[in-house]
């Protein structure tokens, strides 16, 4: 008897009845940001694995007869820990579905779209990656800051105001240079501390910042005051996250630039 077994054509076979996975972006909330293929998946999956960050208006656009399974994690609280959505996305895809990852903004920006892309690929699954408008571009633009601009910044520099270790350590004398915009996600909780490292590293207590909670979506609240004042401004204001900040000269032009309160105060 021929023993022989082609192990690439078991591979490939296996490989034509699995399913799928589609990495997408969700945008920073608002449903009008998503993209025109992202929409579309969203109404052809069978499954979609879904975060915390992910707004209600995203979420119904989702097919009346797909899956839907929350695995969200907000600070101190984790529905399910990273290794098993790793598995879970492995073994949705082997059970031969059409997955959609759903992440709130960009998957590659602070997502954990890569980490996740890394497992896929090492167990042999297939997946695209579909892009979405990162928090940092679509808060800031709804809040009327722009994150350049030739007489105030040069440059920006997005950051994680939380590290895998917890930690807030980050290169601080690079964020405290001046004409340019530092973009900190997931900061809130550390903002008494980000704020005193970057006024010890250089910038005045006086460097404009602003806090944005809810960017894009109705409820889009902003507090915009100076690296002295500003954590202070921020608990009298009452702001949860999820929250996006950013320091910079920039956070002067909202003053003119503010159009999203003013839209929502002439549709009222």
């Amino acid at each position: 008897m021929n023993s022989f077994v082609d192990l690439p054509a078991m591979k490939a076979a296996c490989q034509a009845h699995c399913g799928k996975v589609f990495l997408v972006g969700a945008g920073p909330g608002d449903a009008d940001l998503l993209t025109l293929r992202a929409a579309r998946l969203l109404a052809q999956a069978d499954v979609v694995v879904y975060d915390h960050l992910v707004s209600p208006e995203v979420l119904a656009l989702i097919g009346a007869g797909s899956e839907r399974l929350y695995v969200g994690k907000e600070r101190s609280h984790h529905s399910m820990a990273q290794d098993d959505i790793n598995r879970l996305l492995v073994w949705l895809a082997r059970s031969g579905r059409s997955v959609v990852r759903l992440k709130g903004g960009d998957p590659f920006v602070f997502g954990r779209g890569g980490e996740e892309l890394q497992v896929l690929a090492a167990e042999g699954i297939s997946f695209e990656v579909v892009p979405g408008i990162t928090a940092a571009c679509g808060v800031a633009s709804y809040a009327g800051i722009p994150l350049t601009h030739r007489d105030h910044a040069q440059s920006c520099t997005f950051v994680t105001g939380h590290l895998k270790d917890g930690s807030c350590e980050l290169d601080w004398p690079a964020l405290a240079r001046p004409r340019q915009t530092v973009v900190i996600y997931m900061g809130l909780s550390g903002l008494v501390d980000i704020c005193a490292n970057l006024m010890v590293h250089g910038l005045p207590p006086d460097w404009p910042a602003a806090v944005v909670a809810d960017g894009t979506l109705a409820s889009q609240r902003v507090v915009c005051a100076t690296l002295a004042t500003l954590p202070a401004a921020v608990v009298q204001a009452g702001l949860s996250s999820p929250c996006l900040t950013i320091v910079g000269q920039v956070v002067r032009l909202r003053e003119q630039l503010a159009w999203f309160e003013t839209r929502a105060e002439v549709n009222a």
